[in-house]
């Protein structure tokens, strides 16, 4: 919450008192053509470089490869394009920051860092055996482990079901 806060009002408040900083410098009409410039540049580099990214994807997902990268630099791409079309000064510099790939690669390393200390992943096995009795197993399982009864549905037909030569 205190982020979004941030975002909404400290945000634009800087955005426009550079935006008058430089104004009084350049004058209004430069100012706008400026605004305008970064936008369109920014926004056509984003395009050039998100189209390079879905070929990375598509590469690498052609070589049986997980294209997690590719797919976070994807976002990071249009997250730089949006903030390129806003009008202002900060946010076209933090687009334009993220359309580098050294930058992209940190804030990628970042997201990632923070990801792996603020979020635990467990993975929990249940089944019951010839018996009827109940076995949980994982990094979670214990006395309170809740036991989902699940049940696997193949519903491709057999003709698209692949052969499986043994």
């Amino acid at each position: 919450m205190p982020l979004l806060l941030l975002l909404f009002t400290v945000v634009p408040f800087v955005e426009l008192w550079l935006l008058l900083q430089i104004g009084e410098r350049l004058g209004a009409f430069n100012t706008f053509a400026l605004v305008i410039l970064t936008g369109f540049a920014g926004a056509s580099l984003a395009r050039w470089q998100g189209w390079q990214a879905m070929s990375r994807i598509q590469s690498e997902m052609k070589q049986g490869m997980l294209p997690a990268a590719a797919v976070f630099d994807g976002v990071l791409i249009l997250a730089a394009g949006l903030l390129l079309v806003t009008p202002g000064v900060l946010t076209d510099a933090v687009g334009l920051s993220l359309l580098l790939p050294p930058v992209r690669t940190l804030v990628r390393r970042l997201i990632r860092r923070w990801f792996s200390s603020s979020v635990q992943v467990s993975t929990t096995a249940a089944w019951t055996d010839a018996s009827g009795e109940t076995h949980v197993y994982g990094s979670q399982a214990g006395p309170r482990s809740v036991v989902v009864d699940a049940q696997v549905v193949d519903s491709t037909p057999d003709r698209e079901r692949p052969a499986i030569d043994g």
